[in-house]
């Protein structure tokens, strides 16, 4: 087409411009090849698709027509980066253009899936997935540890939700770098950090969403490790629920996004709160209940039919009270009584077994001058001079035979 045909004498309409320009791109681009990244996807409810594909500094919209869809293999979805086949179209209603797409796949996706896929294979015959090696998350941890971008919006999302559902429970960031090639090695770092100096109770190791390329650092063989190693539970919570790496199979537990991290790491401080006001609500009803029952009865009572009570009372409790008083004094005489009795036996077993009541009976005791008792004769020794005791007295006598 030469420069000619687009020269025109006389003035045209807004529907003949357009049809000039509608039959300009779209003959004169046709059996396009467009690499770029899917953003505001929108399914209609007929099954066609319009969405935008953009790089780093334009964007273009596109549209791929139910006839076409059902041959795409995948869904696609936000931060795809792909590869169409096409031709521009123009809708001459608005004035606009767009991307008729007829063919649509993963822009270099393809040989990273297969990778992952045999990682994933290589670790499930490990068993680093196993349901029995899962860690049990606690249901009220003291420190929660994050393994994320210090900048990342991811935090702020997780700090807040901890905050409004959780403000006793410590957070401590272990800033990473969660994209780029030494991106793993750093995440890997902080999980083994964290182990060594038993810096937490759990840990949440993600990022927001982003490509699958964006996303490989949580596929790396040293993250799956660490990871795996680690004696601390670990969340996994990488992009947005339908993103996934391999730490979401190795973690303890799978996290859609960060923010559900945050939730799954409070949920046991909003149950106990939950707990503590329903027991404060039936302490304060069964509290009601009884004042109501304990006003009913008093509203009951009379003042003169408790006067005659509390009299009755009085009596029976001086009554009682008289009985106890004449046990008391009868015990008491009897006591005194007995022990008189048993204190005068005991005199006359103890008189019994004096010694003047021995003498009283014509013996005698015979000591020498020191006192000592003379039991034999031959203790007696002749002109030895010993004190005979009598019952009525003592006398000094001189041994002479």
């Amino acid at each position: 087409m030469n420069n000619e045909n687009l020269l025109f004498q006389g003035e045209l309409t807004v529907s003949d411009l357009t049809n000039l320009i509608k039959t300009t791109l779209e003959e004169g681009f046709y059996g396009l090849q467009v690499t770029g990244e899917i953003s505001n996807f929108r399914p209609s409810s007929t099954g066609h698709w319009f969405f935008t594909l953009k790089d780093s500094q334009c964007a273009i919209s596109a549209v791929m027509f139910k006839g076409n869809t059902w041959k795409v293999g995948f869904t696609p979805t936000e931060g795809d980066k792909v590869t169409v086949k096409g031709s521009l179209d123009v809708y001459g209603a608005r004035g606009t253009y767009q991307i008729k797409c007829e063919t649509m796949q993963l822009s270099g996706s393809g040989d990273i899936l297969a990778m992952l896929e045999e990682r994933k294979q290589y670790y499930a015959s490990l068993a680093y997935f196993a349901a029995d090696k899962k860690i049990p998350l606690p249901r009220t941890p003291k420190r929660v540890g994050v393994v994320t971008s210090p900048t990342g919006a991811a935090l702020q999302d997780i700090l807040q939700i901890l905050q409004r559902r959780a403000p006793a429970l410590d957070v401590l960031v272990l800033p990473a770098t969660v994209q780029g090639e030494n991106a793993g090695k750093t995440i890997a770092m902080r999980i083994e950090q964290a182990n060594a100096l038993l810096l937490c109770d759990v840990l949440i190791v993600g990022r927001g969403g982003g490509s699958l390329e964006d996303l490989l650092p949580f596929s790396e063989p040293c993250v799956i490790q660490a990871i795996h190693d680690s004696e601390i539970p670990v969340i996994s919570a990488v992009g947005h629920e339908i993103d996934w790496a391999l730490s979401d199979y190795v973690a303890d537990m799978r996290s859609p996004t960060p923010s559900a991290a945050a939730e799954l790491v409070s949920q046991g401080f909003l149950d106990n709160a939950a707990s503590v006001r329903l027991l404060k609500q039936n302490i304060c009803t069964a509290m009601e209940h009884r004042l109501h029952l304990a006003t009913q009865k008093l509203s009951a009572v009379k003042t003169s039919s408790l006067t005659r009570g509390l009299s009755l009372q009085l009596e029976r409790r001086e009554y009682r009270l008289a009985n106890a008083s004449d046990g008391l004094v009868t015990a008491e005489h009897f006591l005194i009584k007995s022990n008189e009795q048993r204190l005068q036996l005991a005199e006359g077993r103890l008189q019994a077994l004096s010694p003047l009541a021995i003498l009283a009976r014509g013996y005698t005791l015979v000591t020498d001058k020191k006192g000592n008792l003379i039991r034999t004769k031959e203790a007696a020794k002749v002109k030895d001079i010993l004190t005979v005791s009598f019952v009525d007295g003592k006398r000094t006598v001189l041994v002479q035979e």
